[in-house]
């Protein structure tokens, strides 16, 4: 891939090509290393026993700041942003007028009047600037932080020494400045791998060195730099959705994506909240996970059959080695979404059975991101 070709690009790409990538795919106008030389599914064990580092820069981070930032995200968000402490993050969602998807974010509370936003390849960048309108807020689009995320049960043995407060005090979506290995970075715990994780804003100057000081921390504990084909593993096996691609039907719904705890219709008003009251109890799928009888992923896009009927849509997808599974996130029609629910997949590789299980299928308590000891 010619990466000079892009808008945004990530200071670390020529650590990624030293580790095999040709930069495969893209996210967000910026190339990704979605394979290196590495095999995903050691990627995928260094991550489950180890721990393993992310390039995921590819992130979009908007600054939204000013005395009106709070009833601008108010207005724009369906969660209760209100509640957010300095600190503190949350995941949320914004849905249009007709209450369908838009995009889904991760709000940081940086303090009074200062929020970040991160969001993947949804319209929060077209639909900001129509609630900030009239408002006294401003909005700043970062594209010199990198985020470099490390995830897997040695996280905290690798960064804890070399980290300017104490690691293990930081709670599950929580944040902190700090400096690490010298540098000034803002640390957050969380990740998109089921395990637990930290993720560490820094500036681009400083990404290479912050880099190299990790994995070479990380070097006694079995660390190692993974890539995006890894991600897909580890994010399905923890049946975490990625917007859009989990919400194929173009209008979907919270109600429909299953993620109904991130709308609060508490709050007075947010955009799209009379469509999202009104098609509550009108769900046409639901979100659900599957298990199938095949030695391979099938692909996304697979048709989902009852008694030859057509039923439903395989979103993501991945051959889980750890659970020895073809593992896929689907949309079924709500009647066929019972726990046991046998369907046949039409695949491009033949007709396999599948049936609907628990999620996620890894760790289903979450107990490697919400140990017992941090429970209240």
């Amino acid at each position: 891939m010619n990466t000079h070709a892009y808008s945004r690009l990530s200071v670390l790409n020529n650590r990624h090509r030293a580790l095999g990538t040709q930069f495969e795919a893209s996210w967000n106008d910026m190339p990704i290393p979605q394979r290196y030389a590495t095999d995903p599914y050691f990627e995928t064990e260094a991550v489950r026993y180890r721990a393993g580092l992310f390039d995921v820069t590819s992130l979009r981070l908007i600054d939204v700041t000013g005395k009106d930032a709070l009833a601008a995200l108010e207005e724009l968000l369906t969660s209760n942003i209100a509640k957010l402490k300095p600190g503190k993050s949350a995941i949320s969602n914004i849905v249009d007028e007709n209450g369908s998807l838009i995009d889904d974010v991760l709000v940081y509370c940086i303090g009074p009047n200062s929020y970040r936003i991160s969001h993947g390849g949804g319209t929060l960048e077209d639909v900001l600037p129509l609630v900030a309108k009239g408002r006294d807020v401003r909005f700043y689009k970062d594209n010199d932080t990198h985020i470099l995320s490390l995830q897997g049960p040695k996280a905290l043995n690798i960064l804890a020494p070399h980290t300017s407060f104490d690691l293990a005090k930081l709670g599950y979506f929580e944040h902190a400045p700090a400096t690490l290995f010298g540098r000034e970075v803002t640390l957050a715990r969380g990740g998109y791998s089921g395990e637990r994780g930290y993720e560490v804003f820094c500036t681009a100057a400083d990404a290479v060195f912050i880099w190299d000081s990790i994995v070479e921390a990380g070097k006694p504990f079995g660390a190692i730099p993974v890539s995006w084909a890894c991600l897909d593993i580890v994010r399905v096996e923890s049946a975490l959705l990625f917007f859009p691609f989990d919400m194929p039907e173009g209008d979907t719904t919270p109600w429909e994506a299953g993620v109904t705890w991130s709308v609060d219709l508490d709050k007075p008003s947010f955009r799209g909240k009379d469509a999202l009251v009104r098609r509550r109890g009108q769900e046409r799928v639901s979100q659900v996970g599957m298990e199938i009888d095949h030695h391979d992923a099938v692909e996304p896009g697979a048709k989902l059959f009852k008694d030859g009927v057509e039923v439903g849509i395989v979103n993501s997808t991945t051959y889980s080695q750890h659970l020895m599974r073809s593992l896929a996130l689907v949309h079924v029609k709500p009647a066929h979404a019972p726990f046991g629910t046998e369907l046949d997949v039409h695949s491009e590789a033949g007709i396999f059975k599948g049936r609907v299980v628990k999620v996620p299928f890894y760790d289903p308590l979450r107990l490697r991101t919400h140990p017992l000891s941090e429970r209240s």
